[in-house]
């Protein structure tokens, strides 16, 4: 966490030798200090710690079910000129973050590792050029198995990637064939392997509840993504989004008591290989928890460069999200007029409660009770009333230390959400 007292009069930043040196705050555009610096709604004791999110916009295909910001690549994508956008948009939002280090970064999409070697190593000298980095940052990488090359993935890991988070979602090519990926089973166990050679920390996203699936069958895939060792499995449920090809022709997938016992089996299965289960789709080895998404639960800061980023960003007097524009085009045009940034507001002193709450209700094992001060400026007695609400309700325990979700409010989190709401 970074003090706020001493932001007033200085605050610090990288010199060219990378040890720092004290900015003064009139170094900070005059508008930046207008907008964020002075006294607002809130009164935060210090800021959180620092994300870096970079969306990479493109696909070879959009899948049916996906309602990510992400397009398909009718022709071929100009690599260099949205890599300028994004160091440009870069640029222009260092005053928002002035003097703080990043302690995680995240690449997604779209598919990233459409990006060239070449394309990647240019982005990491561009953003090691103009921000602290922490020596130990996590650097995760999302991955698609149909784009692997064992050599380009070398290279991403000489880069500077640390750490890949690969979207195989099954490993039988007829549920992926359903799902509208553009690879099948042999080549996402390809891509593991690939993966193993480069990488010792990797993620697997996998789903279940797919179009026809069997219990049998989920567990299958588990066995199989069980087998390749990977630190951190991300097992989600097939949920049919709106404004996907799904949502409008919706497939027939398993019912609710099915697909319930799916997951009882499913975490049972990873508890007995020793995962644990720490956010409501997340599962790690010790010690090999998502260190950006926890960042997320825990209502850190976050920085979104690219096309149809998002950010949440705090100052010691508010907390602001702000949208980058979601088409490429457009939000490469917009970059070199000068806003990126689609939308932007502050988030009211009676919202910051839910949101708060939305993220960190996530995690399994809660959250310390201080931290709701910590990241928010409210005192815990603002809550009172819900929090009492869903103690009786028996959708959470909590004590001066701690609050956490029973196994109750974990399986109806939406109701315990919506408490605070």
């Amino acid at each position: 966490m970074i003090p706020i007292k001493p932001i007033p009069v200085s605050q610090t930043s990288s010199d060219e030798t990378g040890k720092g040196r004290r900015t003064n705050i009139s170094e900070v555009p005059a508008l930046v200090q207008q907008q964020y610096l002075t006294p607002g709604a809130i009164s935060l004791q210090s800021l959180p710690p620092l994300s870096l999110y970079i969306h990479f916009p493109w696909c070879v295909k959009k899948c049916p079910y996906c309602d990510f910001n992400s397009h398909e690549v009718k022709n071929q994508f100009d690599e260099q000129a949205y890599l300028d956008a994004v160091r440009s948009d870069l640029e222009a939002a260092l005053p928002m973050i002035w003097g703080r280090k990043i302690y995680t970064i995240f690449i997604g999409g779209g598919t990233p590792s459409l990006m060239s070697a070449a394309g990647l190593d240019r982005l990491f000298s561009d953003v090691r050029t103009l921000l602290p980095i922490d020596s130990a940052a996590e650097i995760t990488m999302e991955a698609n198995p149909g784009t692997f090359e064992a050599e380009k993935f070398k290279q991403y890991r000489r880069s500077g990637v640390n750490r890949l988070s690969i979207g195989i979602q099954s490993f039988d090519s007829k549920h992926l064939s359903a799902l509208g990926r553009i690879h099948n089973g042999d080549e996402a166990q390809r891509a593991i392997a690939i993966a193993q050679e480069n990488f010792d920390n990797f993620n697997l996203d996998l789903m279940f509840a797919l179009p026809s699936q069997t219990i049998a069958e989920s567990i299958a895939d588990l066995e199989i993504a069980l087998s390749f060792q990977a630190n951190h499995l991300s097992l989600y449920h097939l949920t049919l989004e709106p404004n996907t090809y799904f949502a409008k022709y919706p497939p027939a997938i398993p019912d609710d008591d099915l697909s319930a016992e799916m997951q009882e089996q499913i975490q049972l299965r990873m508890a007995a290989a020793g995962y644990e289960h720490y956010e409501v789709s997340a599962f790690a080895k010790a010690g090999k928890a998502s260190r950006h998404n926890l960042n997320y639960w825990n209502f850190g800061d976050y920085l979104g460069i690219g096309a149809g980023a998002h950010s949440k960003l705090s100052f010691p007097n508010r907390i602001i999200r702000q949208v980058r524009h979601k088409q490429p085009k457009m939000y490469m045009d917009a970059v070199a007029g000068g806003h990126p940034v689609q939308e932007s507001h502050e988030i009211s002193k009676n919202d910051l409660a839910f949101e708060f709450m939305l993220n960190t209700l996530r995690l399994n094992q809660g959250f310390d009770a201080a931290l709701f001060y910590e990241r928010t400026g409210l005192l815990l007695n603002s809550i009172e009333t819900p929090l009492n609400q869903a103690e009786q309700r028996g959708l959470l325990l909590r004590d001066h230390l701690k609050i956490q979700p029973t196994e109750l409010g974990r399986r109806f989190l939406n109701d315990l959400q919506s408490i605070f709401l």
